[in-house]
């Protein structure tokens, strides 16, 4: 793929350099610019795919350059930087042709998803859902959304696992993505050339399981009237996957740990044994570890499995990914079914936010599916959802109704502590770097001395004597 540029601008320098990290991790090229003016230079001697703009700064802001950019250059996709006194701008900005905006302060996972978005919609990218700054550039995750942590370390999991060709055994509940991500093994592997075969255990009785995984010789059984071939040899140089494992007859749990072990299988009524080269990753909602307390699950099966377990968090624990989730399937539904993309009323978001989601991201793609359905105009409304997600109002934090702006601010809201993190993490790191000598660490990252000293008595960071003294020097100086 062509490479990918990007123009950020902004009148901050250390917005510019966390913005030029974020993107250059992912392998983007990036160019920074300090103002309008100069961005508009820039971009009469470079091509741009994505243009991340401040809407505040001096002299010309962005909304100026906005309108620059949809009347000479169209086919950029804009995305605007607001602060919170900013917010309405920001929504205008979204009626005047961006394609999306992000609220200060926004972390590099939040930046790194939205131009992957803008990029999707452009078709730039095959999946924009690789939220993580640190990770590959180009590693697939389709349709897999996220930025909490607990999404960030799966993501980070099956990045790191995905070369290998050892056995995966993906632990969640229904609804919780577990065929998702066996497809992402799957497509970042050196196997992603060859079939991916799908197995539901729960769906199929043990005897015709059996049938469709090792296949069958011609006249095996009655009905057999030629020969087929089974799942592992149908997979052979790709990746097996059996979904719902835990509900494998325990006289086929032995079957597949003969395959496992000696990468050999027989065809149903045949002699002669067959190889067969398979990647083999493995789902499940029951806990594994008790059915083989109970006697349900062989022993030496599960620990053939599970050699790498990779946990999916159920909704209810990554409430955070609700706004982002909610957002990607309004607009997917609003294109599929043609209609424009919903306002959501303050009491629907709340009611999404409080409920426990049973049925995790499944039940919450359905629900706003059909929400999305039965939209004639207006703002969905809490009538429009399941009746018992209707009587999950509760409490809620005040915002405006009325635009998808709702689920980004109630977004930087639950990510908090989140963010919090790193920027705590983003000042211990420009400290080890400079030997803690704040002044140095200051200067490096494009910050006054007296604000950075501020950020470290905000995370209570510990500094080397004479730099406290220093900054008891400073902050006298400063009162006087």
């Amino acid at each position: 793929m062509a490479e990918v540029n990007v123009l950020v601008v902004d009148d901050e320098e250390v917005v510019l350099a966390s913005c030029e990290r974020a993107l250059q991790s992912q392998g983007y090229a990036v160019i920074s610019a300090q103002s309008v003016d100069q961005a508009l230079a820039e971009l009469e001697n470079n091509s741009f795919d994505v243009v991340v703009a401040d809407l505040v700064m001096p002299r010309k802001g962005g909304m100026e350059l906005l309108k620059i950019l949809r009347e000479t250059y169209p086919q950029i996709r804009v995305i605007m930087i607001t602060g919170y006194s900013s917010i309405n701008t920001a929504v205008e900005s979204i009626k005047l042709g961006a394609f999306d905006y992000l609220s200060k302060p926004f972390s590099p996972a939040e930046l790194v998803l939205t131009v992957k978005k803008a990029l999707e919609e452009k078709g730039r990218l095959v999946s924009p859902y690789l939220t993580d700054q640190e990770m590959p550039g180009q590693m697939i995750f389709d349709n897999i959304i996220g930025n909490s942590s607990r999404m960030i370390e799966v993501f980070k999991f099956v990045s790191k696992v995905a070369a290998t060709d050892t056995t995966v055994l993906i632990i969640g509940e229904s609804g919780t993505g577990k065929e998702l991500v066996a497809r992402a093994v799957h497509k970042n592997s050196r196997r992603k050339d060859n079939h991916f075969v799908v197995v539901d255990c729960l769906t199929l009785t043990p005897t015709l399981l059996e049938s469709e995984l090792f296949g069958h010789i011609k006249g095996s059984f009655t009905g057999a009237v030629s020969a087929k071939a089974g799942f592992f040899e149908v997979a052979n140089q790709g990746t097996l996957f059996l979904d719902e494992i835990g509900d494998l007859s325990f006289d086929l749990q032995g079957k597949l740990l003969r395959v496992i072990q000696e990468r050999k299988y027989t065809p149903v009524g045949g002699t002669e044994p067959r190889e067969t080269d398979i990647r083999l990753v493995a789902a499940t909602n029951k806990n594994l570890k008790k059915m083989v307390e109970t006697g349900t699950f062989r022993e030496d099966l599960f620990y053939r499995l599970y050699v790498v377990p990779i946990f999916l968090p159920p909704l209810r624990e990554r409430k955070e990914d609700i706004p982002i989730l909610v957002e990607h399937f309004l607009r997917k539904f609003s294109s599929r079914y043609q209609k424009p993309v919903p306002a959501m009323s303050e009491k629907v978001i709340k009611c999404l936010l409080n409920y426990a989601w049973p049925g995790n991201v499944r039940e919450l793609e359905n629900t706003i599916e059909r929400a999305a359905v039965s939209f004639e105009g207006g703002e969905i409304l809490p009538s429009d959802l399941p009746e018992q997600i209707q009587k999950e109002v509760g409490e809620g934090a005040g915002l405006a109704p009325g635009t998808l702006g709702e689920l980004k601010k109630m977004k930087k809201q639950l990510r908090e502590k989140a963010i919090e993190d790193i920027e705590k993490e983003f000042v211990l790191s420009a400290l080890s770097s400079h030997n803690f000598s704040v002044a140095e660490a200051a200067k490096a990252v494009g910050m006054q001395r007296t604000n950075f000293y501020r950020l470290i008595r905000k995370y209570n960071i510990k500094l080397p004597k004479s730099e406290e003294e220093l900054e008891s020097a400073d902050t006298h100086n400063h009162d006087h």
